[in-house]
């Protein structure tokens, strides 16, 4: 595997891979941010170039060989390519948002906000992924580098979130028991997805 460093050739896979959505979602969001400054710190490897077969993406300096499933770490997203059609093993959740009006002014004694690495433990003891330490640190990285959304209750106390990954996709997902079947959650996604959008970024259920 070949690491790609060159920016046309990391424009050119993005749009060779932006052809190949949805199956593509594995690695695309993790290209997309490289070629943005690349804030997730991430490498992308290609089987051989320019007719390549197979897509890595990954941290900077993670080896190759780990479980892609593993939601504590960064999780490595892989596509391959054979006989024509895309094979996906990656990792990931869609950001839906169907309604991209839904829930974009919040009610008027709550407000909308971005969670910090205050916000870690929170994280951590609501993730069914939390409570190690590497686990810790993922949504620490995930916090201090890339885009999150959370709905906050009349204290600013943080009632429900969404959070993106290395990849582009949700990683994150949460409402405080008192605070469900309101509809926040809802109202959280389409406006992340909106948000994502914008940037860009491919929104997908």
């Amino acid at each position: 595997m070949q690491i790609l460093t060159c920016p046309a050739k990391l424009q050119s896979l993005e749009a060779t891979l932006r052809r190949s959505l949805p199956l593509s979602l594995p690695v695309y969001g993790a290209v997309m941010h490289i070629n943005r400054g690349n804030p997730g710190e991430m490498e992308v490897a290609v089987d051989s170039w320019p007719d390549f077969g197979a897509v890595l993406a990954r941290q900077s300096g993670e080896v190759a060989g780990g479980d892609p499933w593993d939601m504590e770490g960064g999780g490595v997203g892989a596509l391959g390519q054979e006989w024509g059609h895309w094979e996906h093993w990656g990792v990931g959740m869609g950001i839906l948002g169907q309604e991209w009006g839904c829930w974009e002014h919040w009610s008027q004694n709550r407000g909308m906000g971005a969670l910090g690495v205050e916000h870690a433990e929170l994280l951590t003891e609501t993730w069914p992924y939390g409570g190690t330490s590497r686990s810790r640190q993922y949504l620490v990285d995930m916090l201090s580098r890339l885009p999150n959304l959370c709905l906050q209750d009349e204290t600013r106390y943080p009632v429900c979130w969404v959070l993106t990954d290395h990849f582009g996709t949700g990683a994150h997902g949460y409402t405080l028991r008192a605070h469900r079947r309101h509809g926040y959650m809802r109202a959280a996604l389409a406006i992340t997805a909106k948000r994502a959008h914008a940037r860009g970024f491919p929104s997908y259920g």
